[in-house]
């Protein structure tokens, strides 16, 4: 099956929507999470660029990873900085990229897609260093052998 964003979108309501109040939208010039401060009267939004199911995907693998307190912090607290980071500034993206990109590859597989590694650096002419390639190759190839992280799990099934 060729996922759609809007299929994400459904299928992420249908996995979350009703326990955690929170949407998944598309569109956004910029991708984040914006926690409600009332998810009864507003849901949480997790909102992810343009309709690119790329970046559906990373941004659900980031909210998978996100646990009670982070889903409560706007863009669930995380340092970002934009495109042209320094090296120091890099590293420390890949640090924090490492495992949301290892489970954005197992939901690409499982939506027949093909994964492409992200440095989010291009202006500043970084690519992805050798070192995160392994660490997200590693992390991924930990999540297929002992288990994707519960609500990871629930959305890869669900992907079919």
């Amino acid at each position: 099956m060729k996922f759609e964003s809007k299929d994400l979108e459904s299928i992420f309501e249908s996995c979350f929507g009703h326990e955690y109040r929170t949407v998944l939208i598309g569109g956004g010039a910029e991708p984040f999470y914006l926690p409600s401060p009332d998810p009864d009267v507003s849901p949480h939004r997790v909102v992810y660029r343009s309709d690119y199911v790329a970046s559906a995907l990373h941004e659900i693998a980031h909210w998978c990873l996100a646990g009670r307190r982070r889903r409560g912090l706007e863009d669930y607290g995380y340092w970002y900085r934009p495109d042209g980071r320094s090296p120091e500034e890099q590293a420390e993206f890949e640090r924090v990229e490492a495992k949301p990109q290892a489970i954005e590859w197992v939901f690409s597989n499982a939506c027949g897609l093909s994964f492409v590694l992200s440095a989010d650096n291009l202006t500043a002419g970084m690519g992805a260093s050798e070192r995160f390639e392994a660490e997200v190759r590693s992390w991924r190839d930990r999540f297929l052998e002992d288990g994707l992280p519960p609500r990871a799990a629930r959305f890869r099934s669900a992907l079919g």
